[in-house]
């Protein structure tokens, strides 16, 4: 049983934000999770999400918040443009991307702005990286870059081409990772001119 502080909690590789079912798979069951909260070592955030209370906020908080709250979606979008610093987006909400036939999450700790992706979407540009602590799968750069293309309707091509412009700029992706993923996206006759136009 892992001792009762939140020390203890890090080594054994809890997040800063978590779900009960989390720490019962490190042997801390219900009843111990309330007393960390009794104690102020764990804040209760309401909707079965809580919070190591010694976290410091940063940037990436809600990020991970709502990466906890929701852990089959992917960061996409808006969002990933500001966790990658691509740009000067600075969106209200977190962008996430889930399964076309899975339920829209009901309760979520910030707001989200939802959009569907298919299997091979869900997976391919998709990586994992720790926001503190919290596992987040987030889109890449480059396929980041080509999201951006294929919602432009939603937010303007002027974003997407300052994504563009930025991640080649920045180095974060190559034309090559970038056509790649507009290749296995169905993007490439949307994307390609503009590839082409930056390059020129």
């Amino acid at each position: 049983m892992v001792e009762l502080n939140a020390a203890a909690l890090r080594v054994a590789g809890l997040g800063a934000f978590f779900r009960p079912r989390d720490v019962d798979s490190l042997g801390v069951p219900y009843r111990q999770l309330r007393r960390l909260v009794a104690t102020g070592i764990v804040d209760d955030l309401g909707g079965g999400l809580y919070r190591l209370a010694e976290i410091e906020a940063s940037e990436l908080e809600t990020v991970a918040m709502v990466a906890a709250a929701v852990p089959r979606a992917v960061v996409c979008l808006m969002t990933a443009l500001r966790v990658h610093e691509i740009g000067t987006e600075s969106p209200h909400e977190v962008w996430i991307a889930i399964d076309r036939k899975a339920r829209r999450p009901a309760r979520t700790p910030a707001q989200v702005r939802v959009v569907r992706f298919s299997k091979a979407m869900l997976t391919y540009g998709v990586v994992r990286r720790p926001m503190l602590g919290v596992p987040v799968s987030i889109t890449s750069p480059a396929r980041t870059v080509v999201d951006c293309f294929r919602y432009r309707n939603k937010f303007g091509l002027d974003t997407a081409l300052e994504a563009l412009r930025d991640t080649l700029r920045q180095r974060l992706a190559s034309v090559d990772e970038i056509m790649r993923a507009a290749n296995v996206c169905r993007a490439r006759t949307i994307l390609k001119p503009y590839v082409d136009a930056v390059l020129s």
